[in-house]
């Protein structure tokens, strides 16, 4: 498999932008199913939290970039995205912008079939995904075609646009 998102953004050097579609992803993961069970994150507590994922989008945002993460969700949303959403905080707090978009309000819009990643404009980093939400196991295809960036980047700017800030947004 290549390498993760966070290698790229080590290298980015003005933006890097997330759109992601589905609504669940890993429903075996630990955390879910702690969450499932009522197990909810100290906002407060940074060190309980705060992960290497946070360490690589300060580092990020700390030389200039730009880091935008935008979600496209069904209403009424899964669990899995109330999960995502009472983590957000914590994207927040390390630097990323987060915008969530109603799937409904995305029917005149093109987009890519899959979530991505586009860094700089210029490398593109698509996520495969199984259809039980795992990551396939070659699930992260890199691709430094110009014009395929330039296609999710314009996707991406659509539903930003549209998308509305995390603070605002209240998961129906």
């Amino acid at each position: 498999m290549q390498p993760p998102a966070r290698e790229a953004l080590e290298q980015a050097q003005r933006s890097a932008v997330h759109l992601e579609l589905r609504d669940s992803y890993t429903l075996d993961d630990p955390g879910f199913i702690a969450w499932q069970h009522g197990q909810r994150l100290d906002l407060a507590d940074r060190s309980s939290w705060w992960g290497p994922w946070h360490d690589h989008v300060q580092a990020a945002t700390a030389r200039g970039v730009t880091i935008r993460r935008a979600r496209i969700v069904s209403e009424p949303v899964t669990d899995y995205v109330r999960y995502e959403h009472d983590l957000t905080p914590t994207n927040l707090a390390a630097g990323e912008e987060v915008r969530w978009l109603p799937r409904r309000q995305t029917t005149d819009l093109a987009l890519p079939g899959t979530d991505f990643w586009v860094f700089d404009d210029e490398l593109v980093l698509f996520h495969h995904f199984a259809g039980d939400g795992k990551l396939a196991a070659d699930g992260r295809e890199y691709v430094t075609d110009l014009a395929r960036a330039k296609v999710c980047a314009e996707a991406f700017d659509s539903v930003w646009r549209r998308a509305i800030p995390h603070t605002e947004y209240h998961p129906a």
